[in-house]
Protein backbone atom coordinates (compact mmCIF):
# COMPACT_ATOMS: atom_id res chain seq x y z
CA UNK A 1 0.00 0.00 0.00
CA UNK A 2 1.44 3.48 -1.24
CA UNK A 3 -0.46 6.59 0.45
CA UNK A 4 0.46 9.78 -1.17
CA UNK A 5 2.13 11.93 1.52
CA UNK A 6 0.60 15.67 1.95
CA UNK A 7 -0.14 18.12 4.92
CA UNK A 8 -3.36 17.66 3.79
CA UNK A 9 -3.78 14.59 6.03
CA UNK A 10 -2.93 16.90 9.18
CA UNK A 11 -5.59 19.37 8.71
CA UNK A 12 -8.00 16.31 8.25
CA UNK A 13 -6.93 14.48 11.53
CA UNK A 14 -7.42 18.04 13.56
CA UNK A 15 -10.89 18.62 11.80
CA UNK A 16 -11.56 14.84 13.03
CA UNK A 17 -10.35 14.63 16.17
CA UNK A 18 -10.29 18.30 17.50
CA UNK A 19 -13.08 19.32 15.80
CA UNK A 20 -14.71 21.23 18.96
CA UNK A 21 -11.62 22.57 20.06
CA UNK A 22 -10.80 26.27 19.47
CA UNK A 23 -7.58 25.68 16.94
CA UNK A 24 -7.25 29.26 15.63
CA UNK A 25 -7.51 32.84 17.73
CA UNK A 26 -7.01 35.96 14.85
CA UNK A 27 -7.45 39.17 17.17
CA UNK A 28 -11.32 38.56 17.92
CA UNK A 29 -12.07 36.07 16.10
CA UNK A 30 -11.88 32.61 17.42
CA UNK A 31 -12.33 29.05 14.64
CA UNK A 32 -12.73 25.65 15.98
CA UNK A 33 -11.00 23.43 13.68
CA UNK A 34 -14.24 22.28 12.67
CA UNK A 35 -14.89 25.35 11.17
CA UNK A 36 -11.54 26.25 10.25
CA UNK A 37 -11.40 23.14 8.33
CA UNK A 38 -14.95 23.57 6.44
CA UNK A 39 -13.52 27.03 5.64
CA UNK A 40 -10.28 25.72 4.22
CA UNK A 41 -13.20 23.63 2.03
CA UNK A 42 -14.50 26.36 0.86
CA UNK A 43 -11.76 28.20 0.01
CA UNK A 44 -10.89 24.95 -2.46
CA UNK A 45 -13.93 24.89 -3.90
CA UNK A 46 -14.17 28.97 -5.01
CA UNK A 47 -10.21 28.64 -6.56
CA UNK A 48 -11.93 26.25 -8.68
CA UNK A 49 -14.75 28.08 -9.32
CA UNK A 50 -12.22 30.67 -10.53
CA UNK A 51 -10.62 28.63 -12.75
CA UNK A 52 -7.99 27.57 -10.90
CA UNK A 53 -6.17 24.05 -12.32
CA UNK A 54 -3.78 22.03 -10.48
CA UNK A 55 -0.13 23.32 -10.49
CA UNK A 56 -1.77 27.03 -10.85
CA UNK A 57 0.02 29.31 -8.30
CA UNK A 58 -1.85 31.25 -6.01
CA UNK A 59 -0.10 34.09 -4.17
CA UNK A 60 -1.05 36.22 -0.91
CA UNK A 61 -0.05 39.13 0.21
CA UNK A 62 -1.12 39.62 3.97
CA UNK A 63 -0.14 39.75 7.54
CA UNK A 64 0.03 36.93 9.86
CA UNK A 65 -4.01 36.24 9.71
CA UNK A 66 -6.01 33.46 9.75
CA UNK A 67 -7.04 34.02 5.80
CA UNK A 68 -3.20 33.05 5.26
CA UNK A 69 -2.94 29.98 7.40
CA UNK A 70 -6.93 28.64 5.69
CA UNK A 71 -4.78 28.95 2.60
CA UNK A 72 -2.12 26.53 3.55
CA UNK A 73 -4.74 23.79 3.19
CA UNK A 74 -7.73 25.16 1.06
CA UNK A 75 -5.11 26.14 -1.63
CA UNK A 76 -3.91 22.51 -2.12
CA UNK A 77 -6.52 21.11 -1.48
CA UNK A 78 -7.71 22.82 -4.81
CA UNK A 79 -4.86 20.90 -6.24
CA UNK A 80 -2.64 24.51 -6.56
CA UNK A 81 0.79 25.86 -5.32
CA UNK A 82 0.68 28.11 -2.67
CA UNK A 83 3.20 31.00 -2.84
CA UNK A 84 3.02 33.60 0.31
CA UNK A 85 4.88 36.95 -0.21
CA UNK A 86 7.15 38.74 1.59
CA UNK A 87 4.97 41.64 2.20
CA UNK A 88 8.34 44.06 3.34
CA UNK A 89 9.37 43.97 -0.50
CA UNK A 90 9.35 46.34 -3.10
CA UNK A 91 6.20 46.98 -5.60
CA UNK A 92 9.01 46.15 -8.04
CA UNK A 93 10.34 42.75 -6.13
CA UNK A 94 6.64 41.70 -5.48
CA UNK A 95 5.66 42.06 -9.05
CA UNK A 96 8.53 40.21 -10.19
CA UNK A 97 7.99 37.57 -7.47
CA UNK A 98 3.99 37.12 -8.82
CA UNK A 99 5.48 37.55 -12.63
CA UNK A 100 8.05 34.78 -11.93
CA UNK A 101 5.56 32.75 -10.47
CA UNK A 102 3.18 32.79 -13.32
CA UNK A 103 0.20 33.57 -10.33
CA UNK A 104 -3.20 33.02 -11.26
CA UNK A 105 -5.22 34.81 -8.34
CA UNK A 106 -3.69 37.06 -5.86
CA UNK A 107 -5.00 37.66 -2.71
CA UNK A 108 -4.14 41.21 -0.41
CA UNK A 109 -5.26 42.28 2.24
CA UNK A 110 -6.81 46.09 2.26
CA UNK A 111 -3.61 47.45 3.84
CA UNK A 112 -1.52 46.58 1.00
CA UNK A 113 -4.00 47.93 -1.62
CA UNK A 114 -1.25 50.79 -2.90
CA UNK A 115 1.39 48.25 -3.17
CA UNK A 116 -0.86 45.97 -5.21
CA UNK A 117 -1.85 49.28 -7.17
CA UNK A 118 1.39 50.07 -7.68
CA UNK A 119 3.06 46.88 -9.13
CA UNK A 120 0.20 46.18 -11.63
CA UNK A 121 1.91 48.23 -14.07
CA UNK A 122 4.29 45.73 -13.63
CA UNK A 123 2.97 42.88 -14.09
CA UNK A 124 3.48 40.41 -17.42
CA UNK A 125 0.05 39.70 -17.14
CA UNK A 126 -3.10 40.89 -15.06
CA UNK A 127 -4.00 37.73 -12.70
CA UNK A 128 -7.30 37.87 -10.65
CA UNK A 129 -7.18 40.04 -7.44
CA UNK A 130 -9.09 39.18 -4.55
CA UNK A 131 -9.40 41.87 -1.11
CA UNK A 132 -9.55 40.66 2.34
CA UNK A 133 -11.22 42.61 4.82
CA UNK A 134 -12.07 45.12 2.59
CA UNK A 135 -14.43 46.38 -0.04
CA UNK A 136 -14.18 45.14 -3.99
CA UNK A 137 -13.62 47.77 -6.81
CA UNK A 138 -11.32 48.47 -9.58
CA UNK A 139 -8.84 46.25 -8.04
CA UNK A 140 -10.10 43.25 -6.73
CA UNK A 141 -13.61 42.25 -8.23
CA UNK A 142 -14.10 39.37 -5.32
CA UNK A 143 -13.65 39.74 -1.51
CA UNK A 144 -12.52 36.97 0.73
CA UNK A 145 -15.93 36.12 2.90
CA UNK A 146 -18.04 36.12 -0.50
CA UNK A 147 -16.12 34.02 -2.13
CA UNK A 148 -15.75 31.79 0.38
CA UNK A 149 -19.52 32.05 1.48
CA UNK A 150 -20.16 31.17 -2.41
CA UNK A 151 -17.99 27.60 -2.03
CA UNK A 152 -18.97 24.68 -1.27
CA UNK A 153 -18.24 22.90 2.25
CA UNK A 154 -17.81 19.44 0.64
CA UNK A 155 -14.19 18.50 0.87
CA UNK A 156 -12.42 17.96 -2.57
CA UNK A 157 -10.59 15.10 -3.05
CA UNK A 158 -7.09 16.29 -5.35
CA UNK A 159 -5.10 13.38 -6.30
CA UNK A 160 -1.72 13.81 -4.78
CA UNK A 161 1.74 13.59 -6.45
CA UNK A 162 3.47 14.08 -3.35
CA UNK A 163 6.61 14.79 -5.26
CA UNK A 164 5.18 17.31 -7.27
CA UNK A 165 5.27 21.55 -5.62
CA UNK A 166 3.05 22.23 -2.99
CA UNK A 167 3.98 25.48 -1.75
CA UNK A 168 6.60 28.42 -3.39
CA UNK A 169 8.92 30.70 -1.52
CA UNK A 170 10.80 33.00 -2.57
CA UNK A 171 14.43 33.92 -0.85
CA UNK A 172 15.33 37.27 -0.18
CA UNK A 173 19.13 37.73 -1.60
CA UNK A 174 21.58 40.58 -1.04
CA UNK A 175 22.25 40.73 -4.98
CA UNK A 176 19.69 40.10 -7.84
CA UNK A 177 15.92 39.09 -7.55
CA UNK A 178 14.71 36.55 -5.29
CA UNK A 179 14.91 33.29 -6.03
CA UNK A 180 11.62 29.99 -5.69
CA UNK A 181 12.26 27.46 -3.44
CA UNK A 182 9.54 24.53 -4.95
CA UNK A 183 8.42 22.80 -2.08
CA UNK A 184 6.97 19.40 -2.40
CA UNK A 185 3.78 17.86 -0.38
CA UNK A 186 6.28 15.22 0.39
CA UNK A 187 8.60 17.21 1.69
CA UNK A 188 6.69 19.12 3.93
CA UNK A 189 4.26 16.21 5.30
CA UNK A 190 8.19 14.69 6.67
CA UNK A 191 9.22 17.93 7.88
CA UNK A 192 6.13 18.53 9.78
CA UNK A 193 6.87 14.57 11.06
CA UNK A 194 10.40 15.50 11.72
CA UNK A 195 10.08 19.09 13.32
CA UNK A 196 7.19 17.30 15.63
CA UNK A 197 9.58 14.44 17.04
CA UNK A 198 11.76 17.47 18.08
CA UNK A 199 9.85 19.81 19.59
CA UNK A 200 7.35 17.61 21.31
CA UNK A 201 4.71 20.17 21.03
CA UNK A 202 1.46 18.60 22.00
CA UNK A 203 -2.53 19.36 22.21
CA UNK A 204 -2.01 21.53 25.16
CA UNK A 205 0.55 23.73 23.20
CA UNK A 206 -0.73 27.56 22.77
CA UNK A 207 1.61 28.93 19.99
CA UNK A 208 1.72 32.62 18.78
CA UNK A 209 2.85 32.88 15.25
CA UNK A 210 5.87 35.93 15.80
CA UNK A 211 7.49 34.32 12.49
CA UNK A 212 5.87 35.72 9.50
CA UNK A 213 4.01 32.71 7.40
CA UNK A 214 5.51 34.38 4.54
CA UNK A 215 8.85 33.22 5.90
CA UNK A 216 9.05 29.18 4.94
CA UNK A 217 5.73 28.58 6.44
CA UNK A 218 6.06 30.12 10.11
CA UNK A 219 9.05 27.42 10.19
CA UNK A 220 6.61 24.74 9.92
CA UNK A 221 3.91 25.22 12.63
CA UNK A 222 1.52 25.93 10.33
CA UNK A 223 1.99 21.73 9.73
CA UNK A 224 3.17 20.32 12.97
CA UNK A 225 0.83 22.02 15.42
CA UNK A 226 -2.08 21.57 13.36
CA UNK A 227 -1.16 17.54 13.14
CA UNK A 228 -1.46 17.53 16.95
CA UNK A 229 -4.47 19.78 17.96
CA UNK A 230 -2.73 22.48 19.17
CA UNK A 231 -3.59 26.02 19.08
CA UNK A 232 -2.74 29.31 16.54
CA UNK A 233 -2.84 32.53 17.26
CA UNK A 234 -1.93 35.32 15.10
CA UNK A 235 0.32 37.90 15.67
CA UNK A 236 -0.33 40.26 12.36
CA UNK A 237 2.50 42.97 13.63
CA UNK A 238 5.25 42.68 15.62
CA UNK A 239 5.29 45.14 18.36
CA UNK A 240 6.76 44.56 21.59
CA UNK A 241 4.03 45.34 23.90
CA UNK A 242 1.83 44.01 21.32
CA UNK A 243 3.52 40.38 21.27
CA UNK A 244 3.54 40.54 25.58
CA UNK A 245 0.18 41.25 25.74
CA UNK A 246 -0.97 38.43 23.34
CA UNK A 247 1.33 35.93 25.71
CA UNK A 248 -0.64 37.29 28.49
CA UNK A 249 -4.03 37.34 26.65
CA UNK A 250 -3.96 33.72 25.47
CA UNK A 251 -1.36 31.81 27.74
CA UNK A 252 0.57 31.14 24.82
CA UNK A 253 3.35 28.40 25.98
CA UNK A 254 5.60 28.48 23.25
CA UNK A 255 7.09 31.22 20.81
CA UNK A 256 9.54 31.19 17.60
CA UNK A 257 11.31 33.97 16.69
CA UNK A 258 14.81 35.58 15.35
CA UNK A 259 17.13 37.14 18.07
CA UNK A 260 16.41 40.75 17.80
CA UNK A 261 12.62 40.17 18.85
CA UNK A 262 13.53 37.99 22.19
CA UNK A 263 16.17 40.84 22.28
CA UNK A 264 13.73 43.90 22.24
CA UNK A 265 11.49 41.60 24.78
CA UNK A 266 13.85 40.98 27.72
CA UNK A 267 15.19 44.62 27.92
CA UNK A 268 11.42 46.36 27.20
CA UNK A 269 11.26 48.61 30.25
CA UNK A 270 7.48 47.27 30.29
CA UNK A 271 8.13 43.36 30.77
CA UNK A 272 7.83 43.14 34.34
CA UNK A 273 4.63 44.54 34.12
CA UNK A 274 3.36 41.34 32.09
CA UNK A 275 2.29 37.93 33.03
CA UNK A 276 4.24 35.46 30.84
CA UNK A 277 4.50 32.51 33.25
CA UNK A 278 2.49 30.54 30.81
CA UNK A 279 5.24 30.54 28.44
CA UNK A 280 7.86 27.09 28.47
CA UNK A 281 10.11 27.66 25.30
CA UNK A 282 11.11 29.92 23.65
CA UNK A 283 13.09 28.94 20.12
CA UNK A 284 15.34 30.98 18.64
CA UNK A 285 16.39 30.79 14.35
CA UNK A 286 16.97 33.01 11.51
CA UNK A 287 20.15 34.54 12.91
CA UNK A 288 22.76 33.23 15.13
CA UNK A 289 22.07 33.60 18.59
CA UNK A 290 24.49 34.05 21.49
CA UNK A 291 25.10 32.86 25.11
CA UNK A 292 24.28 36.11 27.03
CA UNK A 293 20.82 36.06 25.45
CA UNK A 294 19.99 32.79 26.43
CA UNK A 295 20.93 33.07 29.63
CA UNK A 296 19.09 36.85 29.82
CA UNK A 297 15.86 34.71 28.18
CA UNK A 298 16.07 31.92 30.76
CA UNK A 299 16.88 34.24 34.32
CA UNK A 300 14.02 36.61 33.38
CA UNK A 301 11.17 34.41 31.90
CA UNK A 302 12.45 31.03 33.61
CA UNK A 303 11.81 28.81 30.51
CA UNK A 304 13.55 26.98 28.17
CA UNK A 305 15.29 28.70 25.59
CA UNK A 306 17.29 26.56 22.23
CA UNK A 307 18.46 27.31 19.14
CA UNK A 308 17.89 26.49 16.11
CA UNK A 309 18.88 26.28 12.21
CA UNK A 310 17.50 26.01 8.94
CA UNK A 311 16.74 27.33 5.39
CA UNK A 312 13.94 28.35 3.04
CA UNK A 313 15.74 25.43 0.57
CA UNK A 314 15.16 23.07 3.66
CA UNK A 315 11.65 23.45 4.80
CA UNK A 316 13.44 25.02 7.20
CA UNK A 317 14.36 23.45 10.26
CA UNK A 318 17.87 21.74 9.97
CA UNK A 319 19.41 21.42 13.22
CA UNK A 320 17.76 22.42 17.40
CA UNK A 321 19.94 22.53 20.31
CA UNK A 322 17.97 20.83 22.85
CA UNK A 323 20.18 19.42 25.56
CA UNK A 324 20.65 15.60 26.20
CA UNK A 325 20.50 14.67 29.55
CA UNK A 326 23.10 12.47 29.51
CA UNK A 327 25.38 15.27 28.45
CA UNK A 328 23.91 18.21 30.38
CA UNK A 329 23.54 15.98 33.63
CA UNK A 330 27.43 16.44 34.07
CA UNK A 331 28.13 19.98 32.51
CA UNK A 332 27.72 23.03 34.15
CA UNK A 333 25.42 25.82 33.78
CA UNK A 334 27.30 27.90 31.33
CA UNK A 335 28.36 25.02 29.50
CA UNK A 336 24.49 24.19 28.95
CA UNK A 337 23.70 27.51 27.97
CA UNK A 338 26.51 27.62 25.56
CA UNK A 339 25.29 24.31 24.14
CA UNK A 340 22.11 25.59 23.84
CA UNK A 341 23.10 29.09 21.91
CA UNK A 342 25.05 26.97 19.28
CA UNK A 343 22.85 26.08 16.00
CA UNK A 344 22.11 22.76 17.47
CA UNK A 345 22.55 19.06 16.30
CA UNK A 346 20.64 17.52 13.28
CA UNK A 347 17.05 16.79 13.78
CA UNK A 348 15.59 13.36 12.69
CA UNK A 349 15.74 12.64 8.49
CA UNK A 350 18.29 15.05 8.57
CA UNK A 351 21.73 14.13 7.14
CA UNK A 352 24.78 16.98 7.92
CA UNK A 353 27.93 17.26 7.43
CA UNK A 354 30.75 20.22 8.24
CA UNK A 355 33.19 20.40 5.08
CA UNK A 356 36.45 22.11 3.42
CA UNK A 357 36.00 23.26 0.13
CA UNK A 358 37.64 20.10 -1.53
CA UNK A 359 34.32 17.91 0.16
CA UNK A 360 37.05 16.48 3.52
CA UNK A 361 35.05 16.57 6.12
CA UNK A 362 36.60 19.23 8.74
CA UNK A 363 37.55 17.99 12.38
CA UNK A 364 34.84 17.02 14.70
CA UNK A 365 37.03 19.40 17.57
CA UNK A 366 34.63 22.46 17.47
CA UNK A 367 37.34 24.71 16.14
CA UNK A 368 37.88 23.90 12.14
CA UNK A 369 35.37 25.92 9.99
CA UNK A 370 34.01 24.68 7.24
CA UNK A 371 30.58 24.67 5.19
CA UNK A 372 27.43 22.67 6.61
CA UNK A 373 26.24 20.55 3.76
CA UNK A 374 23.09 18.66 4.25
CA UNK A 375 21.18 15.42 2.46
CA UNK A 376 17.49 15.10 3.45
CA UNK A 377 14.03 14.52 2.13
CA UNK A 378 13.03 17.94 3.49
CA UNK A 379 15.34 19.81 0.79
CA UNK A 380 13.51 21.74 -2.33
CA UNK A 381 13.03 19.68 -5.07
CA UNK A 382 14.65 22.64 -6.77
CA UNK A 383 14.84 26.81 -7.59
CA UNK A 384 11.99 27.49 -9.53
CA UNK A 385 12.40 27.55 -13.33
CA UNK A 386 16.30 28.21 -12.62
CA UNK A 387 18.34 25.11 -13.31
CA UNK A 388 21.50 26.89 -13.19
CA UNK A 389 21.24 27.98 -9.37
CA UNK A 390 20.07 24.51 -8.57
CA UNK A 391 22.13 22.91 -9.90
CA UNK A 392 25.11 25.05 -7.89
CA UNK A 393 23.24 24.54 -5.17
CA UNK A 394 22.44 21.29 -4.91
CA UNK A 395 25.88 19.05 -6.13
CA UNK A 396 26.54 15.37 -6.07
CA UNK A 397 22.98 14.92 -3.75
CA UNK A 398 23.82 17.52 -0.86
CA UNK A 399 22.91 20.99 -0.65
CA UNK A 400 25.64 23.28 -0.22
CA UNK A 401 24.05 26.00 2.33
CA UNK A 402 26.99 28.57 2.22
CA UNK A 403 26.92 28.44 5.93
CA UNK A 404 30.38 28.28 7.29
CA UNK A 405 30.53 26.45 10.89
CA UNK A 406 32.50 24.27 13.28
CA UNK A 407 30.99 20.68 14.72
CA UNK A 408 32.07 19.11 17.88
CA UNK A 409 32.40 15.73 19.04
CA UNK A 410 28.69 15.55 20.21
CA UNK A 411 27.24 16.24 16.60
CA UNK A 412 26.76 19.90 18.30
CA UNK A 413 27.19 22.70 14.90
CA UNK A 414 27.78 26.16 15.50
CA UNK A 415 27.34 28.68 12.70
CA UNK A 416 30.80 31.23 12.75
CA UNK A 417 29.47 33.01 9.46
CA UNK A 418 27.84 32.77 5.65
CA UNK A 419 30.88 31.97 4.02
CA UNK A 420 30.89 35.77 2.13
CA UNK A 421 30.69 36.99 5.91
CA UNK A 422 33.70 35.57 6.58
CA UNK A 423 36.41 38.59 7.53
CA UNK A 424 40.01 37.30 6.38
CA UNK A 425 42.74 39.69 8.49
CA UNK A 426 46.11 38.74 7.16
CA UNK A 427 45.36 35.13 6.08
CA UNK A 428 43.22 34.51 9.42
CA UNK A 429 39.51 34.32 9.47
CA UNK A 430 37.18 35.67 11.81
CA UNK A 431 33.86 34.71 12.09
CA UNK A 432 31.65 38.01 12.63
CA UNK A 433 29.71 35.72 15.31
CA UNK A 434 32.22 35.51 17.25
CA UNK A 435 33.33 39.17 17.41
CA UNK A 436 29.24 40.10 17.84
CA UNK A 437 29.31 37.24 20.78
CA UNK A 438 31.75 39.27 22.11
CA UNK A 439 30.52 42.32 22.39
CA UNK A 440 27.14 41.22 23.10
CA UNK A 441 28.34 40.02 26.39
CA UNK A 442 28.86 43.79 27.21
CA UNK A 443 25.94 44.55 29.90
CA UNK A 444 25.89 48.26 28.25
CA UNK A 445 25.19 46.54 24.49
CA UNK A 446 21.73 45.75 23.57
CA UNK A 447 22.19 45.17 19.52
CA UNK A 448 25.79 44.41 17.37
CA UNK A 449 26.91 43.62 13.80
CA UNK A 450 30.57 43.37 12.87
CA UNK A 451 31.39 43.36 8.86
CA UNK A 452 34.48 43.54 6.86
CA UNK A 453 36.27 47.17 6.04
CA UNK A 454 39.03 47.19 3.19
CA UNK A 455 42.51 47.58 5.41
CA UNK A 456 45.49 48.41 3.77
CA UNK A 457 47.97 46.55 5.46
CA UNK A 458 45.83 43.30 6.28
CA UNK A 459 43.48 43.34 3.61
CA UNK A 460 40.50 43.20 5.57
CA UNK A 461 39.57 44.50 8.78
CA UNK A 462 36.54 43.56 11.33
CA UNK A 463 34.53 46.70 12.49
CA UNK A 464 31.26 46.77 14.62
CA UNK A 465 28.26 48.55 14.59
CA UNK A 466 26.63 48.75 17.88
CA UNK A 467 23.40 49.96 19.62
CA UNK A 468 23.42 50.44 23.38
CA UNK A 469 20.83 50.01 26.14
CA UNK A 470 18.45 52.86 27.07
CA UNK A 471 20.76 54.68 29.47
CA UNK A 472 23.61 53.25 28.79
CA UNK A 473 26.80 54.76 27.84
CA UNK A 474 30.35 53.19 26.35
CA UNK A 475 32.88 53.93 24.32
CA UNK A 476 35.20 52.52 21.86
CA UNK A 477 38.00 52.05 23.94
CA UNK A 478 35.95 50.22 26.43
CA UNK A 479 34.12 47.83 24.15
CA UNK A 480 37.79 47.19 22.44
CA UNK A 481 39.66 46.42 25.61
CA UNK A 482 36.11 44.28 26.87
CA UNK A 483 37.14 42.52 23.67
CA UNK A 484 40.33 41.67 24.10
CA UNK A 485 39.88 39.74 27.03
CA UNK A 486 37.57 37.46 25.23
CA UNK A 487 39.25 36.95 21.56
CA UNK A 488 42.21 37.16 20.07
CA UNK A 489 43.90 40.05 19.20
CA UNK A 490 43.52 39.69 15.39
CA UNK A 491 39.87 39.54 15.77
CA UNK A 492 39.12 42.58 17.97
CA UNK A 493 37.35 45.02 15.95
CA UNK A 494 39.36 47.75 14.39
CA UNK A 495 36.81 50.61 14.54
CA UNK A 496 33.54 50.59 16.65
CA UNK A 497 30.81 52.84 15.52
CA UNK A 498 27.78 53.62 17.83
CA UNK A 499 24.04 53.67 16.14
CA UNK A 500 20.78 54.13 17.31
CA UNK A 501 19.06 51.06 15.22
CA UNK A 502 20.76 48.81 12.89
CA UNK A 503 18.63 48.18 9.89
CA UNK A 504 16.19 44.61 9.59
CA UNK A 505 14.64 42.88 7.10
CA UNK A 506 11.12 41.80 7.06
CA UNK A 507 11.86 38.92 9.03
CA UNK A 508 13.82 40.48 11.74
CA UNK A 509 17.28 39.68 10.32
CA UNK A 510 19.90 42.45 10.25
CA UNK A 511 21.14 43.55 6.66
CA UNK A 512 24.92 43.57 6.96
CA UNK A 513 24.78 44.49 3.14
CA UNK A 514 23.64 47.11 3.55
CA UNK A 515 25.94 48.40 6.57
CA UNK A 516 29.14 46.70 4.82
CA UNK A 517 28.77 48.67 1.96
CA UNK A 518 29.41 52.60 3.10
CA UNK A 519 32.86 50.55 3.82
CA UNK A 520 33.38 49.51 0.70
CA UNK A 521 32.42 52.76 -1.64
CA UNK A 522 34.44 53.12 -4.11
CA UNK A 523 36.30 49.67 -4.33
CA UNK A 524 35.28 47.05 -7.40
CA UNK A 525 34.80 44.14 -4.72
CA UNK A 526 33.65 43.63 -1.24
CA UNK A 527 36.51 41.59 -0.24
CA UNK A 528 40.27 41.97 0.12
Amino acid sequence: MLVPLSVLEFRDRAETYFGEKVGVVDGERRFTYRQFGERTHRLANALVELGVEPGDRVSFITYNTHQLLEAYYGVLEAGAVLNPVNIRLTPKEIAYILGHAGSKVVFFHKDFKPLVEALIPELPAKPRFVIMEGATDGVASDEYEALLAGGSPDPLKPEIDENSIAELFYTSGTTGFPKGVAMTHRGLYLHGLYAEITLRFDEDDVVLHVVPLFHVNGWGTPHFLTMIGGQHVMLRRFEPLALMQAVERHRVTRVLAVPAIFNAILHHADRPKHDLSSLKQLIIGGAPSSPTLVAGLEEALDVQVVAGYGLTETSPILTVAMPRDFLTASETPEKRRLRQSWTGWPIPGIGLRVVHSDGRDVRADGEQIGEIIVRSNTVMSDYYKDPEATAETIRDGWLYTGDMAVIDDQGYVLIKDRSKDIIIRGGENISSVEVENAILAHPAVLECAVVSAPDKALGEAPVAIVVLKPGEAATPKELREHCKGRLARFKVPRDIHFRDSLPKGGTGKVLKAELREPFWKGHDARVQ
